[in-house]
């Protein structure tokens, strides 16, 4: 199932415009393939009787039996055939078997090659170690009917030639159709995962990226509100850094519908600071990575966002250090907090949230990981480490810079 293009032409790289609509499904040509095949295979059966000048009540009996024949056979060529239940494909074979043996009573050596079709269904239906002995049993009596009914040796051969070519023709034109069925669901099911996980991506993105931003915008509000009536000058600029929160926020959405979501973890690190300031928090800020890959930049930056957010909404924090730092090949970040959080068991290593479970996904899909809890000194630590190269990336882009950089907000 497409979802994207619906109805409207797409072009080739020769330039070639094609609709996607103007091409029957593939599941379809590929049924309508075998049936067309199987129609011919019966009609040429026909005529071998015919060119002998039966009577009509011989033609009739053949143009019966044949249609029989080829009926079970599409019966078995069909896609369900290959879940019936053991007692339906014996049935489907012994009913072949009648079909395909008891008119050589009546029509001899001109009944042909219609153990051809009967060898196809020995090969769909039996499992594989008796299937290809029984199709090799089935093709060897060919020759050895024919030569004991008295047909020349380059009629047996036809025969022979025509069995085997008629079984393996359409053993393969039905397997080709099933595996056509099944890429063709495979990739339906492949849509809807990549919708499934467009999706998931939008909703990790939507709160990783607005929850900090919303954050900032309560407590901006808040204080200026509190600063309107005392310190109108200090509530205006912070009226000015409100709507900048608010303007980012803004933008923050528009990259998360765009799928382009590049963030620094230097320029989130001063974002923290000054937001943390607002919120009467003192924050020491070391940020000393040098430049980043763009991917390990944004998840890093991601991360301080996500551990900034959880500060300011479920803590009643004072002091935040904030450290990040290249480790050999190795990038780590810590966020700590002198006040545990108050819901801890929330936030722990292995239970988290909805955030920390998002981070949790994000580093593992580059090579890293995430641990968070209180530490041994009463305080809750975040911390968060990503290789240099990220796994799974394009490593085109510079990843190391030649110096540190360092920023400190207090």
């Amino acid at each position: 199932m497409s979802y994207a293009h619906r109805g409207k032409p797409e072009t080739t790289s020769l330039g070639t415009s094609f609709s996607p609509r103007s091409q029957p499904p593939a599941p379809l040509l590929a049924r309508a393939v075998i049936l067309v095949a199987l129609t011919c295979y019966g009609t040429m059966t026909i005529l071998n009787v015919v060119r002998t000048r039966p009577n009509t009540m011989q033609l009739v009996a053949c143009v019966v039996l044949v249609v029989a024949v080829y009926g079970v056979q599409v019966a078995v060529s069909s896609g369900g055939a290959r879940r019936w239940s053991t007692g339906w494909k014996a049935g489907a074979l012994a009913v072949q078997a009648v079909l395909t043996f008891a008119p050589l009573v009546w029509f001899g050596t001109n009944w042909g090659s219609m153990q051809g079709p009967l060898a196809a269904s020995l090969l769909l239906t039996l499992p594989a170690r008796y299937a290809w002995p029984s199709y090799g049993l089935l093709i060897a009596f060919i020759p050895v009917y024919n030569l004991r009914a008295g047909a020349s040796v380059d009629l047996v051969l036809y025969f022979t030639i025509a069995g085997i070519l008629t079984g393996l023709v359409i053993y393969g034109l039905t397997r080709l159709t099933d595996l056509v069925h099944e890429v063709h669901s495979t990739r339906e099911e492949l849509a809807r995962m990549a919708v499934t996980q467009e999706r998931l991506r939008f909703a990790r993105d939507l709160h990783d990226l607005l929850g900090y931003s919303l954050s900032a915008i309560a407590l901006k509000g808040e204080l200026v509100q509190r600063l309107i009536s005392s310190r109108p000058d200090k509530a205006r600029e912070e009226t000015a850094s409100l709507l900048q929160v608010a303007r980012q926020a803004l933008s923050d959405v528009r990259l998360v519908s765009s799928g382009y979501r590049d963030m620094s973890l230097s320029e989130e690190a001063e974002s923290a600071g000054t937001v943390l300031a607002a919120a009467d928090v003192r924050a020491e800020v070391d940020v000393a990575c040098g430049r980043l890959h763009p991917v390990v930049d944004t998840v890093l930056a991601t991360a301080l966002r996500e551990g900034v957010t959880n500060i300011l909404r479920h803590s009643g924090v004072r002091v935040c250090s904030i450290k990040a730092e290249t480790d050999g090949e190795t990038v780590r970040l810590g966020l700590t907090n002198d006040h545990p959080y108050e819901l801890p068991d929330v936030f722990t290593a292995r239970n988290g949230g909805s955030g920390l479970d998002n981070l949790r996904i994000r580093f593992a899909a580059i090579g890293g990981g995430l641990s968070a809890g209180l530490g041994g000194d009463g305080r809750f630590h975040l911390e968060v480490w990503a290789p240099t190269r990220p796994q799974n990336h394009d490593s085109g882009s510079p990843v190391a810079g030649p110096g540190p950089e360092r920023t400190a907000v207090a």
